[in-house]
């Protein structure tokens, strides 16, 4: 009776000693960040904001020789399915010749560091964990319609650096002793409704040793969301709301013209 009951859990240990064996080892420097605000309100005077991204570094031992710690602060906007089309103009008329469908391209995407992006950075960890803006893009969606998609994504890049929506700060983390970080991300005017996130890495020699993650929700308040809310989800008043407004408008500027001309 006892060795029937003692062999389930002799098997549960024997299981439970595997799994201890391979969990990861808590990393030697760990990063203790936090934000200076986790929402941002876009009213109809919304001209941008700022967020400063503050932290330091945890660790039980002295700070190890070598080359110094590097960070990488990223802040990424909702992700969009678009779609880059080339034209050319042939016979005196703008006609699309190739397109490349992109299947999640971050709708604002910043990565700020503590020296140039190329310098602390190898291509492996880059590819490892998305760091660069080329590789903020998500896989490319739908069959390839074009033999090589690299201008068209590089297009896309161009233009949204050139709206401020893409940006690379080289250099605007500041780093205190190898322990304590602070980045300020400038956040333009025309920032998208959702949840942004926040990723900060930790480097040494080249590894990430640590990241961190938290989240910005972005919203739209007061009128500019009821407009936002009325457009999308009962089109039909809006437009109605939008011509009476516009007739109000027109007829009110008539009348002032009126009085001003008999005056």
């Amino acid at each position: 009776m006892i060795r029937r009951v003692l062999s389930p859990l002799f098997a549960l240990i024997l299981l439970a000693l595997p799994l201890k064996a391979q969990a990861p080892a808590p990393a030697a420097e760990q990063i203790v960040a936090g934000l200076s605000r986790d929402d941002v309100d876009i009213t109809t005077s919304f001209d941008g904001s700022e967020i400063i991204i503050y932290g330091a570094i945890k660790r039980e031992t002295p700070i190890p020789s070598g080359k110094p710690l590097e960070v990488i602060v990223t802040l990424e906007g909702p992700v969009q399915a678009l779609t880059v089309r080339h034209k050319e103009r042939r016979l005196g008329v703008w006609v699309n010749t190739g397109r490349v469908s992109i299947g999640a391209a971050p709708s604002f995407y910043v990565v700020t560091t503590t020296r140039p992006l190329h310098q602390i950075l190898p291509p492996a960890e880059d590819q490892r964990h998305r760091i660069s803006i080329p590789l903020a893009m998500r896989a490319f969606s739908g069959p390839m319609e074009v033999e090589d998609a690299v201008p068209y994504t590089e297009a896309l890049i161009r233009l949204r650096h050139a709206a401020d929506v893409y940006r690379l700060d080289d250099g605007a983390v500041h780093l205190a002793e190898q322990t304590l970080f602070r980045a300020d991300v400038r956040l333009p005017a025309n920032l998208v409704e959702g949840i942004y996130s926040t990723r900060i890495f930790l480097l040494r020699d080249g590894m990430v040793m640590d990241t961190f993650r938290a989240p910005i929700e972005v919203r739209k308040v007061g009128l500019e969301r009821w407009l936002y809310r009325l457009a999308l989800e009962k089109p039909f008043i809006y437009g109605i709301m939008s011509l009476a407004i516009a007739v109000a408008a027109g007829w009110g500027a008539s009348a002032a013209f009126r009085l001003v001309k008999r005056a």
